[in-house]
């Protein structure tokens, strides 16, 4: 998916994670698609408040929630340095959309990793 906003499209999402061989890539890659959706989500929709904004995020995290099962497979997980990898990207685009205000565990609410 194409994004405009040129801090989204300048940010290698998960980057940290892709530096562990712990983090299988095909899967992060497929992390990365996710948070590239939920852009592309909020360029479309242009959520008008925080509460829009949650809902889409809301969305995403639940991809990541599925997601997750593919990590067990592979011998992997979303744990601790992956969850906070996660919560941070999210909040930077959060931040990236004008949304500085929003709070990293409300975006990231619906998760269970």
């Amino acid at each position: 998916m194409s994004v405009t906003n040129q801090q989204v499209a300048g940010r290698e999402f998960l980057r940290a994670l892709y530096r562990d061989e712990y983090f299988p890539d095909h899967l992060l890659d497929k992390g990365r698609d996710i948070l590239l959706r939920l852009c592309g989500r909020i360029e479309a929709e242009r959520p008008a408040d925080l509460a829009a904004l949650y809902v889409l995020t809301a969305v995403a995290t639940e991809e990541f929630n599925r997601l997750q099962e593919e990590f067990w497979a592979a011998g992997s997980e979303i744990e601790t340095m992956a969850r906070d990898e996660i919560a941070v990207d999210f909040g930077f685009v959060a931040s990236a959309y004008g949304f500085e205000d929003a709070d990293l565990e409300e975006l990231v609410a619906e998760r269970d990793w």
